[in-house]
C-alpha cells in the first residue's frame, strides 16, 4: 500500500536524514520512535504530501505522492488518509458528533448518511450517548477518541498518528493506543505510529528507530 524510497530531508544546511526505506501493507499497523528533534514528524509530514522530501520518493497505491501538485495531494489526503494528532485538534464549537462527521462533510455526504455513520464510529471508540456532548465536557481521553473516530469514519486507507497520547496520563495512553490500533486494524487500514515512546511502540506490528541514516528495526 506504502512504498517509501530512500526518502531525504534538509533544512539549510542540515540533513534531518536520508536513506529512509519503509513498506507497509493494509491491516499493519507499524511504529515510528525518534527523540524530539530526529525528524519524525517531518517524515509523517512527507508521507502525507504537506511536505515534500529533497531525495527520494513516497508511492501510494502506485501514486507518487511527492510528484503530484498540491491539489492532487490534498484529494489524496481527503480521500485516503485519516490522521490522529498529540493536541487532538477537536473543533470546540462543534458537538462530538459534528467533529466526527467533518470528513464526511468536505466530502459532500448526505446529512442522513454523516450521522448514521458517525454515530456508528462514535460507539466504536466507546462514546455512544456523547454525540451531543462539546468537547469542553470532554476529559482528554474522551478527546482523544472522538479524534480516532475522526480520522477512521472517512473508511481511510491509511491512518497516520502523531504522538497521539503525548497530552494524556498513563492510564489514558495505554487505553488510547490499544483503541487505535485495534480500530485501524478492524477497518483494515494500514497505520503508523510516531512517537517518542518505546513504550508506545510496543503494540504495534513492527518497530523502527529513526536516525540520520533511515530507518533502523528495534
Amino acid at each position: 500500500m506504502l512504498y517509501i524510497s530512500g526518502v531525504g530531508k534538509r533544512f539549510g544546511e542540515r540533513a534531518v536524514f536520508g536513506g529512509v526505506e519503509l513498506r507497509v501493507e493494509a491491516g499493519e499497523y507499524v511504529a515510528i520512535v525518534g527523540e524530539s528533534g530526529s525528524g519524525k514528524s517531518t517524515l509523517l509530514n512527507i508521507i502525507a504530501g504537506l511536505e515534500t522530501p529533497d531525495s527520494g520518493d513516497v508511492v501510494f497505491e502506485k501514486i507518487k505522492i511527492n510528484a503530484e501538485s498540491d491539489d492532487t495531494r490534498t484529494r489524496l489526503r481527503r480521500d485516503n488518509f485519516g490522521f490522529v494528532f498529540q493536541a487532538f485538534h477537536v473543533l470546540p464549537h462543534l458537538t462530538v458528533q459534528q467533529n466526527v462527521g467533518l470528513p464526511l462533510l468536505l466530502r459532500g455526504f448526505p446529512q442522513g448518511q454523516m450521522d448514521e455513520k458517525s454515530k456508528i464510529f462514535i460507539a466504536g471508540v466507546g462514546l455512544a450517548g456523547r454525540e451531543s456532548s462539546m468537547p469542553r465536557e470532554l476529559s482528554g481521553g474522551e478527546l482523544q477518541r472522538v479524534a480516532i473516530a475522526r480520522a477512521l469514519v472517512g473508511g481511510p486507507r491509511l491512518v497516520l498518528a502523531d504522538e497521539p497520547t503525548g497530552n494524556l496520563d498513563q492510564d489514558n495512553a495505554r487505553q488510547v493506543l490499544g483503541l487505535l490500533r485495534d480500530q485501524v486494524k478492524a477497518h483494515g487500514a494500514a497505520g503508523i505510529l510516531v512517537t517518542h515512546s518505546e513504550a508506545a511502540a510496543a503494540g504495534c506490528d513492527r518497530r523502527y528507530r529513526l536516525t540520520g541514516d533511515g530507518l533502523a528495526p528495534i
